[in-house]
């Protein structure tokens, strides 16, 4: 068996990865790169990237395999779900990359630095301590040594065996256990404590790029096909972080030991199975998220960020900021999941869920204290007909997430409604544009954002893209850089009304109309969960398929399951470009 890796774009990339812990050295490349299969000690090295057409024409039948580091969410899932949810993690981890809109596309093009890996090192021994300690031991740990004063080789490779196939999402050639059975032999040794030599060798793992890193395996080619697809374990992975956002269960590698994901009867069983459990809200929520943009809340993006200033917006505090993207998530599971609902009516909504923090931001009265008198949390709330608040566009997470530190912007709301909710690229400004006058809330000639935009674009430079921004984003004028609702700048009765390609309405509850029956914002939705799923823009045969899910999410009512089934059972999702033979080094020369 073969294995293939590629970043999206085949831009090549060069990985090293160096730990002198335990004496183990590793190594990456990446890039558009054949990888040997991982019961060799060996790393890929780059071969050469494919032009254009291979990348891109029409005679191509999948796309490239892709190498894609674990995200944040994902590392922090994962040791949930294999560990518990008491473990905690520690350290931080580094700003994602997004690429045509998603992290999960810029997940392709990541590398790890010394300082990053450093980063993970620490945050894999805070991990294995707490696995091993007095408290976590007798659950998580299926044996016991004969003396917890040494090694014992028979229950640590018990132990490492399991683990170390939900770590690696696969399991462990006998290589890979020696080494890691070694590891903790030696450590209990020297430091006369066998939980202490699991620990390091647990470490060890976490720390692997096995683990921290999505490899493609493949099955080899497919006589005159062009591409070859996923073996079962690369299958199972590709399907649990899609649904669950995390790595396959047992059950799930389970079935990739027999074959069964290799069959339309058996994929579709598991498919039904995942979707039927809890755990798929994760993963409706980490594609949301990501869609939206919230890691632009923690992580400022050029045109997103929840940075206030607290003098002009004393309510908008780091609370309120983290219930805004909670508000939005628990919104759209809601409807989405728990009612099967139509897609569209995300935009219209006026069910939704309030903290008494959020609410005060909206303006509605919401009880600090239960009857009881403990502290009010999570409510649901449904607001009256009319009110202007109602669908996901009008949400703090929205409003606020696209608005500047100190005042609203219609032109960061109307680019981010075309490019993340309808997925119309807006063209970057030329560089030195001024946007003083724009930002300028004090000059009385212009009190309004209106107004003040109105005399900007008589720049003809401008006027283009202004054109594309501007009537959509002052639809959304009655909401203040917090979110907060006004009728008023300034003095002046705001004017909200606005158009979207030609449709004329007035205020909020036109604009949710316009895009809830704009077929661009469902299509967008299901372009970028294609892209979410692949790791990057569809390619070649994959372009119809993904033509084929828009018509069928039209003809299943827009219900969201409906789509996550039709991706995760679709032959697509699993088939990758094939290259050739696998060329490959050995890690001691590739390390430093």
């Amino acid at each position: 068996m073969g294995e293939q890796t590629s970043s999206a774009g085949g831009r090549g990339c060069a990985r090293a990865l160096c730990l002198a812990s335990a004496s183990v050295a590793m190594a990456l490349a990446c890039g558009s790169v054949q990888a040997a299969p991982p019961n060799q000690t060996s790393v890929a090295v780059a071969s050469e990237p494919a032009g254009p057409t291979a990348a891109t024409g029409p005679t191509q039948a999948a796309g490239p395999a892709m190498l894609r580091r674990l995200s944040p969410d994902q590392y922090r899932q994962t040791v949930a779900d294999i560990f518990g949810s008491d473990i905690t993690i520690g350290g931080r981890f580094a700003p994602e990359i997004r690429a045509s809109g998603l992290l999960a596309v810029g997940a392709g093009n990541e590398s790890i630095t010394g300082d990053e890996l450093e980063q993970y090192h620490a945050m894999a021994q805070t991990i294995a301590a707490q696995v091993v300690d007095q408290s976590h031991r007798g659950v998580l740990i299926p044996c016991t040594p004969e003396a917890a004063s040494t090694a014992d080789d028979r229950c640590a490779g018990k132990f490492l065996d399991a683990v170390g196939e939900l770590l690696y999402r696969r399991p462990l050639t006998r290589d890979e256990l020696q080494v890691q059975v070694g590891i903790a032999h030696a450590a209990a040794v020297q430091e006369k404590d066998f939980y202490a030599g699991l620990r390091e060798s647990l470490a060890q793992m976490l720390v692997s790029p096995e683990f921290l890193f999505r490899w493609s395996d493949v099955n080899g080619p497919l006589g005159g096909k062009g591409y070859s697809t996923l073996d079962g374990y690369a299958r199972a992975a590709q399907l649990s972080f899609f649904l669950w956002n995390s790595a396959p269960d047992q059950t799930l590698l389970n079935d990739a030991r027999r074959g069964r994901l290799n069959s339309p009867r058996g994929l579709t069983r598991e498919v039904n199975r995942m979707l039927a459990s809890p755990r798929v809200e994760a993963g409706v929520r980490a594609f949301f998220s990501d869609m939206l943009q919230f890691s632009c809340a923690e992580d400022p993006c050029l045109d997103a960020s929840f940075s206030k200033d607290s003098t002009i917006y004393p309510r908008f505090t780091p609370q309120v900021a983290a219930d805004a993207q909670e508000q939005t998530l628990r919104t759209l599971v809601d409807l989405l999941l728990t009612h099967d609902g139509d897609y569209r009516d995300v935009f219209t909504t006026p069910r939704t869920f309030l903290t008494p923090d959020l609410a005060a931001v909206y303006g509605v009265p919401l009880p600090r204290t239960t009857p009881n008198g403990e502290p009010s949390k999570w409510q649901p709330y449904i607001y009256p007909a009319g009110d202007p608040r109602a669908g996901i566009l009008s949400e703090v997470s929205f409003v606020a997430l696209h608005s500047h530190p100190g005042v609203s912007s219609a032109v960061l709301r109307g680019r981010a409604l075309r490019e993340v909710i309808l997925c119309e690229k807006v063209p970057d400004p030329p560089p030195n544009v001024s946007f003083k006058l724009v930002l300028d809330t004090t000059n009385p000639k212009y009190p309004t954002m209106r107004s003040r935009l109105d005399a900007h674009i008589t720049n003809p430079v401008c006027a283009g893209c202004h054109r594309l921004m501007d009537p959509p984003g002052l639809a959304m004028e009655n909401f203040n850089g917090d979110g907060s609702f006004r009728t008023r700048e300034n003095g002046v009765l705001i004017d909200a009304s606005g158009a979207l390609d030609g449709k004329k309405f007035d205020g909020m509850q036109g604009l949710d109309q316009t895009v809830a029956s704009d077929p661009a914002a469902p299509a967008c939705l299901v372009s970028r969960l294609a892209e979410y799923a692949l790791g990057r823009a569809p390619a070649g045969d994959e372009v119809q398929w993904v033509k084929q899910l828009k018509t069928d999410f039209i003809a299943d009512h827009y219900r969201l399951p409906a789509l996550l089934r039709e991706i995760a059972t679709s032959d697509e999702l699993y088939r990758v470009e094939w290259k050739g033979a696998a060329v490959h080094t050995t890690v001691a020369s590739a390390a430093k």
